[in-house]
């Protein structure tokens, strides 16, 4: 075996050890009738590929609408009224 190819069968047989072989080495590649299948990542780098690159905050302040004046004041007039 390649140094962090799995092959399926292998990896199946031996998912404890291809777990810490990722926490320990970093993503672990297992292929498929010998084509690359699928990557193993640790939850940290999970979150790391996941996580937004800005806030909402930061998203809403650099909107190309940041400098557009909205008007935000709600309706004060009375409802219709509706027969049930």
């Amino acid at each position: 075996m390649i140094e962090n190819y799995w092959q399926l069968q292998d990896a199946k047989n031996k998912f404890s050890n291809l777990v810490e072989t990722v926490q320990k080495k970093g993503p672990q590649i297992v292929t498929k009738n010998g084509k690359e299948a699928v990557v193993v990542i640790s939850i940290d780098e999970y979150k790391q590929l996941t996580k937004p690159k800005t806030t909402l905050v930061d998203f809403f302040k650099n909107s190309p609408l940041a400098e557009e004046k909205l008007d935000f004041s709600r309706n004060k007039e009375i409802p219709r009224d509706i027969v049930l």
